[in-house]
C-alpha cells in the first residue's frame, strides 16, 4: 500500500508540474505566434464594456491565463490606459476565455500526447524560423497538457476506492460550501484554475466524484484564481486595486448565485451531458463555460454598480499615469499650424513633467528600495514612449502643411525636444535597472556614496524641472540657469567619480558597488545633457 501511495503522489505532482508547464508553453507560443500585441488589443477594443468582454476573451485564449489577462488589465488601469468600467468588461471576458482550456482537455487525445510532444520538440529544436518555433511551443505545450493529465489521472485512479476520499466527496455533496472552499484553496496553492479544473475533470471521468460535489469545487476555482490579481495590485495604484477587487466580487457574486441555484444548475448540466452525449471531461468543461457565460450575462448590466461598489470599498484618490495625449486634436492642424504647434508644445511640457516625476520615483527607489517606486518609474517611462510616438506623429502631420520660417524653426525645436525628453526616460529606466541589480545582488553602497548620489539626483532633477519650465514659459533667464546647472552636474560627476575611485582603492567600497555608482552618475550626467539641449533650444528660439 505504501508503494501505491508513493506512486499516487509522484504521478499526481509530476503530472501537475507537466500540465502547468504545458499551459505556460502554450500561452507563450500563442503569444509569440499571434504577435505580442496584447496591450494594443486591450487598448483599442475596450471603448465600451461589451467590446471589453470580447477583448478579454481573445487575450485570455492567447495567453491561456485569466489571471494573466487580469494582471495585464490591472497594469493598464494603473497606467491610465483604461478606465475602471472598461476593465470590468475585460475581467468578465477573461473568465469566459479561461474556459477554453477545459474544452481543450475535453478533447480526448491523451493517447497521442507523447507523439504530439515529440512533434513540438522537433519544431522547437530543428527549425530556426521564429514563427515555426513559436508554433512548436504551442504544440509542445498542447502535448504536455495531455501527458500531465494522463499522469494525474492514473495517479487519481485509486482514490475512488479510498474510504477517506469517498467520505470527503460525500460531505461535499451534502455541504456545497465545503466544495467551494476546497476549490478556492487548491487554486490558490496551484495558481491556476485550469489545473484545478483539469484535476476535477480527471476525478469525474474516473468516477471518483459526483457531479453535484464537483460543481461547487468548480465555482471555488473561479474565486481562487483572483488571488494572482490581488497580489499584482498590492502596492499598485488605487485604480489597480479597484480592478482586482472587481475580479473578486464578480466571482464571489457568481458563486453565491449559482450555489443557491445548485440543484437546477446540476440538472441543466446533466441534461447537456445526455443530449450532447458528452464525455466526463467535456461535461465539466460545459459546466465551467456555462457558469462563466451566465455569470457575465447576469452581472453585465450592473457594471456601473460594480464600479461604484469598488470605489467605495477601495477609497482614495486615483493617481494614474495618462498614456494618452490630451492636447493633440487633429482639427487644429487643419485650422492653423501655429495653433497646432502650440498644442504640441503643451503636450511636450506635460511629457516633460512626467519625465521629472519619473526621476522623482527613481530617486525614491534608490533611497527606500521599495518596488512600488520602481514600478511607477517604469510605468512613466512607458507613458513617455507612448507620448513620444503620438507627439512625433502629430508634428509630422503639421509639417505636411505650409509653415512659415518662424513656424518651421519652432517645429524643429519641438521635434528635438521630444527626443530629449524621451531619452531622459531611457536614462532613469537604466538607473532603475542598476538599483534592481544592486538589490538582487546585495551590493552595499557606502553612506558617503549614497549621499553623493542623492546630491547629484537633487541637482539633476532641479535642472530637468527648470528646463521644462523654460520650455513652457520661453524664459531666457530660466534657460541660462539650466546651462549653468548642467556645468555643475558635469563637474560633480567628475569629482564624485574620482572620490569613488579613492574609496575603492582604500577598500571602503566593493568593485560591484563602484560599477553601480559610476553607472548611475553617468546616466544622471546624460540626463543633464538632455536638459541643457532643451534649454539651448529655448535660447535659439529667441
Amino acid at each position: 500500500m505504501e508503494i501505491d501511495v508513493q506512486t499516487l503522489i509522484f504521478e499526481f505532482i509530476g503530472g501537475l508540474g507537466i500540465f502547468l508547464l504545458g499551459i505556460k508553453y502554450m500561452g507563450d507560443g500563442l503569444q509569440k505566434s499571434a504577435g505580442d500585441r496584447l496591450r494594443e488589443i486591450l487598448d483599442r477594443f475596450t471603448s465600451n464594456p461589451f467590446l471589453g468582454v470580447l477583448a478579454g476573451i481573445v487575450v485570455t485564449i492567447l495567453i491561456q491565463s485569466s489571471s494573466g489577462t487580469t494582471v495585464l488589465t490591472v497594469g493598464l488601469v494603473s497606467a491610465g490606459f483604461m478606465t475602471l468600467r472598461q476593465a470590468i468588461g475585460v475581467i468578465m471576458g477573461a473568465n469566459i476565455g479561461t474556459t477554453v482550456t477545459a474544452f481543450i482537455i475535453g478533447i480526448d487525445v491523451g493517447a497521442y500526447s507523447l507523439p504530439i510532444l515529440a512533434i513540438g520538440a522537433l519544431m522547437i529544436f530543428f527549425f530556426k524560423h521564429q514563427k515555426v518555433t513559436a508554433i512548436g511551443q504551442v504544440v509542445f505545450g498542447f502535448g504536455s497538457l495531455f501527458y500531465g493529465l494522463e499522469l494525474m489521472s492514473s495517479g487519481m485512479k485509486p482514490l475512488r476506492s479510498l474510504e477517506a476520499f469517498q467520505e470527503l466527496t460525500l460531505s461535499m455533496s451534502e455541504h456545497s460550501v465545503l466544495g467551494v472552499v476546497i476549490g478556492v484553496l487548491f487554486t490558490v496553492i496551484v495558481q491556476s484554475s485550469s489545473a484545478t479544473i483539469g484535476i476535477l475533470q480527471g476525478l469525474y471521468s474516473e468516477g471518483a466524484i459526483r457531479l453535484d460535489a464537483a460543481l461547487p469545487v468548480l465555482f471555488g476555482d473561479n474565486i481562487g484564481t483572483t488571488i494572482t490579481a490581488i497580489i499584482a495590485s498590492l502596492g499598485a495604484t488605487v485604480a489597480a486595486r479597484r480592478a482586482a477587487a472587481v475580479h473578486v466580487i464578480f466571482n464571489l457574486v457568481g458563486t453565491t448565485v449559482f450555489l443557491l441555484l445548485l440543484h437546477p444548475f446540476t440538472q441543466y448540466v446533466m441534461f447537456l451531458q445526455e443530449k450532447l452525449m458528452l464525455n466526463a471531461e467535456m461535461t465539466i468543461a460545459f459546466a465551467h463555460g456555462s457558469f462563466n457565460i451566465l455569470n457575465t450575462i447576469v452581472q453585465f448590466p450592473f457594471i456601473g454598480l460594480l464600479a461604484w461598489m469598488v470605489t467605495k470599498l477601495v477609497p482614495g484618490k486615483d493617481t494614474t499615469i495618462e498614456y494618452k495625449p490630451k492636447h493633440l486634436d487633429p482639427i487644429f492642424i487643419q485650422q492653423s499650424s501655429a495653433l497646432a504647434l502650440d498644442q504640441a508644445k503643451a503636450e511636450i511640457v506635460r511629457m516633460g513633467e512626467y519625465a521629472y516625476q519619473g526621476m522623482e520615483e527613481t530617486s525614491m527607489y534608490l533611497s527606500t528600495n521599495q518596488t512600488k517606486h520602481a514600478e511607477m518609474a517604469l510605468q512613466i517611462e512607458g507613458a513617455l514612449n507612448s507620448l513620444d510616438r503620438s507627439i512625433t506623429d502629430y508634428l509630422i502631420d503639421i509639417s505636411g502643411g505650409s509653415l512659415s520660417e518662424f513656424e518651421s524653426a519652432k517645429h524643429t525645436v519641438l521635434m528635438d525636444t521630444v527626443r530629449d525628453i524621451e531619452r531622459i526616460g531611457d536614462h532613469f529606466e537604466n538607473v532603475v535597472e542598476l538599483i534592481d541589480y544592486k538589490i538582487s545582488n546585495k551590493v552595499v553602497i557606502t553612506d558617503k556614496a549614497q549621499e553623493d548620489l542623492n546630491n547629484m539626483f537633487d541637482l539633476t532633477m532641479s535642472t530637468v524641472k527648470q528646463a521644462i519650465k523654460a520650455l513652457d514659459t520661453g524664459n531666457r533667464e530660466e534657460a541660462l540657469a539650466v546651462v549653468q546647472k548642467e556645468d555643475q552636474i558635469d563637474k560633480m560627476e567628475r569629482s564624485y567619480r574620482k572620490k569613488h575611485i579613492i574609496r575603492m582603492n582604500e577598500g571602503d567600497c566593493s568593485v560591484s558597488a563602484g560599477i553601480v555608482f559610476v553607472d548611475i552618475i553617468s546616466n544622471l550626467e546624460r540626463i543633464g545633457d538632455h536638459a541643457v539641449n532643451i534649454a539651448e533650444a529655448v535660447l535659439e528660439d529667441h
